[in-house]
Parts: structure tokens; sequence; C-alpha cells
């Protein structure tokens, strides 16, 4: 597998769901990710001007490739309109092989060639 095609998970918080599955649903549609998953309820916490802040929030995972991520990274901070916006990028060191080969596959083809995820 090349550089490019090695998976990454990408993780990106938001104050609540909808706008979660809006951006992780255009990023698909536009071909910088594969898939996307919203868990609609985390709780976060974190030390912010020295005090314990705490919120609930919106995680979206979207599966992409290294070669995707930093153009899919770009967009979402483009769509997400918050100065605050924190992004974190997951390396997958496995996983379904043919799931792997599609999503390399997927993301960034021109939608004609895109294949149907594994098991459709």
């Amino acid at each position: 597998m090349r550089a490019e095609d090695e998976v990454v998970l990408l993780l990106v918080t938001f104050p609540g769901r909808d706008d979660a599955e809006r951006l992780g649903e255009q990023l698909v549609e536009e071909l910088m990710a594969g898939a996307g998953l919203v868990i609609p309820a985390v709780h976060s916490f974190a030390i912010n001007a020295g005090r314990l802040q705490r919120e609930h929030e919106a995680l979206l995972i979207l599966h992409t490739t290294k070669g995707q991520s930093e153009r899919a990274q770009a967009r979402l901070a483009e769509l997400h309109g918050s100065p605050n916006l924190a992004i974190v990028e997951i390396a997958a060191s496995g996983g379904s092989q043919r799931y792997l080969d599609w999503l390399a596959g997927a993301v960034g083809a021109p939608r004609a060639e895109a294949q149907p995820t594994p098991g459709e």
C-alpha cells in the first residue's frame, strides 16, 4: 500500500449532532472521506484559562487516507467556522484489508469510479 493510501481517522468535536452530521456528510460527498460516524453525545473536559471546563459535544469520526487528510482538515476548518476547532488525526495500524482497500479507492476518486462499500 502506498503511504498516501494509509488509513487515518480524523476526530472532530462539534457543539451538536446536526453540525457533525452535516459536515461529515459533506466531506464524504466531496470524496475527502470514505465514511463517517457521529457519536451524538460525548462529555469532554479540559483545562482552559486555568479552570476545568466541561462540555457536552458530538464527536465526528471520519475515515480517510493520509493523502487526503490535510485537504479534509482544511475543508473542515473552512466549514466549521469556529476558531477553536479541534481535529486529531490517528493513523490506523490495521483493520479489515477489504475495507482498507475500498477506502483507499473511494477517497478522492471520481464518483463514477467509486466502488460500493464492502458488504453492499
